[in-house]
């Protein structure tokens, strides 16, 4: 049947039929850099990393685009906070950025690009929506011209009355319509600010991703994606600027991953549960957080605790013991028996599993459990008398290839004798500040690892298991 997703602007499941045979162009919306990225921003980079490995699974060329919003109101905010300019804030997030979203196992896209870097073309969008109706300059500012957009509220559902009874006209906005949303804002003193044909000033949020998806991925894209809560406006006001300007349907299939939520509480700052991925991967395995995020259908919202992590970690155990054994099996039986027909073919059911699974839309849940089916399979075939070596390599080689689409890996990390030895301290320090806690993750952590802890009278001691 090939791919079905579901699409928030139909609210259906559809088959997927890119607009190019073979080719997918897609565009996720990409973090502000003002600070380390925090949970919610991982799933996004997760889930649609995902996407596009399983498209490619599946044998699609795809175009992959994530923006970088590298200036706006907290920007400017953390740059006087931490007393330098705006580009030094964005610059160093952006390397932190991809410091954590390659420990969870995301490739880098195509373009990363940046709103500072495409000013141009931002001014020259702005420019073309005055001329044709769609926005009007008032002070400096310009505004994009709601009313003007016959299917505004397509994306989110809803009706220019219903938008109209809920918007308001903050104190020094200069809007003809409450409905009008910002395309340029006029600078003020003492901000980082560009030359335009209003003024100085910088862009507004929404414009950025129009351009910048036009400009690298032309007209009319296959995939836009981001968090739910772009939905309306950022997405809302992406359609109507970008169809404003070219006439023609600007994405193709809208996908929304869901919340999270900290301890069944919606995260923010004021209560306290914000949560870093800077933080958590200095605890945790990322390739665990990963296979944590993957573990719910990416549509659904999850639930975020460090226990229901720790509860993670056993399934994504039983994987790693399963692989591991198949590959001591391999390199240390010389003389294996002939392949076996009947394993080959349950090998080769579930990969068809997995691709049924995951072509509809993108249930990695299910694809995760296919995982586990394989390593069930493959513990009952380690039970035989005799094993063969077709059979230990496919078994391998579908493990290899299913957990490569879902980007984490089965390989158990090998740590220095000397790095052992320093964890090993680490926790003898933490018992002795009572920090069980700490112990207890330290154990885990070389556990993971294959290596066995014996706490002795003449202290503790360690085996590779």
């Amino acid at each position: 049947m090939g791919i079905r997703l579901y699409n928030t602007l139909t609210r259906a499941k559809e088959a997927f039929e890119p607009l190019e045979e073979g080719k997918v162009k897609m565009y996720v919306c990409g973090p502000t850099v003002y600070n380390y990225i925090h949970i919610g921003n991982a799933r996004p980079a997760i889930v649609y990393d995902t996407v596009r490995k399983y498209l490619e699974f599946r044998g699609y060329d795809v175009q992959y685009v994530s923006n970088f919003t590298d200036v706006d109101d907290k920007l400017i905010k953390a740059a006087n906070e931490l007393g330098v300019d705006v580009p030094s804030v964005a610059e160093r997030f952006i390397d932190a950025y991809f410091e954590d979203v390659t420990a969870l196992g995301c490739s880098k896209a195509d373009v990363h690009p940046r709103v500072t870097e495409n000013m141009d073309i931002i001014i020259e969008f702005v420019e073309a929506l005055i001329k044709k109706g769609f926005a009007y300059e008032s002070g400096g500012d310009v505004y994009y011209k709601t009313r003007a957009f016959e299917g505004y509220g397509k994306l989110s559902h809803q009706s220019i009355d219903e938008l109209r009874s809920g918007a308001r006209i903050e104190v020094g906005e200069k809007k003809q319509d409450a409905l009008d949303f910002v395309l340029w804002k006029a600078a003020k003193e003492g901000e980082i600010s560009w030359d335009s044909p209003w003024g100085k000033g910088r862009p507004g949020w929404h414009i950025e991703c129009s351009a910048m998806a036009r400009k690298y991925l032309g007209d009319s894209i296959d995939i836009h994606a981001g968090g739910q809560d772009l939905t309306f406006p950022h997405h809302e006001n992406e359609i109507a600027q970008s169809e404003a300007f070219t006439g023609k349907s600007f994405a193709k299939y809208w996908l929304h991953n869901g919340y999270i939520n900290i301890d069944n509480e919606k995260m923010s700052k004021s209560l306290g549960n914000f949560v870093l991925v800077h933080d958590i991967i200095q605890q945790y395995d990322p390739q665990l957080l990963r296979f944590f995020m993957l573990s719910v259908h990416y549509r659904h919202p999850i639930n975020y605790s460090q226990e229901l992590l720790e509860n993670t970690k056993n399934g994504f155990a039983r994987l790693k013991t399963a692989y591991a054994n198949l590959k001591h099996r391999k390199e240390s039986s010389a003389n294996l028996a002939e392949g076996n027909e009947e394993w080959i073919r349950k090998i080769k059911d579930l990969r068809e599993l997995f691709i049924k699974e995951m072509d509809d839309d993108f249930n990695t849940a299910n694809g995760i459990s296919v995982l586990f089916e394989l390593a069930r399979i493959s513990n009952l075939y380690m039970q035989e008398a005799n094993t063969s070596e077709d059979v230990i390599e496919a078994l391998l080689r579908e493990f290899g290839a299913l957990t490569e689409v879902l980007g984490f890996s089965l390989d158990v990390q090998e740590l220095l004798d000397e790095e052992i030895d320093a964890l090993i301290q680490k926790r003898i320090q933490a018992r002795a500040d009572r920090d069980f806690a700490l112990s207890d993750q330290i154990r885990d952590q070389l556990k993971d690892m294959n290596i066995i802890l014996e706490d002795t009278a003449q202290g503790t001691r360690w085996k590779r298991g």
